[in-house]
């Protein structure tokens, strides 16, 4: 399966989720940003390579479905509400993605 977590500058929360599932044994996994400032851009190719949609806050589903609402059709997006105010790897960030991805991974 191929998983794709997005927050707003794929910084911190998205990064923090690949880096701890990159090595996943049946997953392949990647990450974007929304915003202008982002380290990697979310793109459409992104989203046409995604079985699944994992997104940090409503406003980044939000933002997938205003820019690429033609292109997710057919995917599951799912919001994990995990705010931004941890730092890349954060003890509690790693706990809170885990336990909120658990049921889809």
């Amino acid at each position: 399966m191929n998983i794709l977590f997005v927050c707003s500058r794929n910084k911190w929360r998205s990064t923090t989720a690949e880096t701890i599932y990159k090595n996943h044994a049946t997953h392949q996994v990647r990450s974007a940003g929304t915003e202008p400032s982002d380290r990697i851009k979310l793109t459409e190719k992104h989203l046409f390579w995604s079985d699944i949609i994992f997104v940090m806050e409503k406003k980044h589903r939000q933002r997938i479905i205003a820019k690429f609402g033609e292109c997710i059709t057919d995917k599951q997006i799912i919001v994990l509400d995990i705010p931004d105010e941890y730092q890349y790897m954060d003890e509690d960030l790693i706990e809170e993605l885990n336990a909120k991805t658990q049921d889809y991974l």
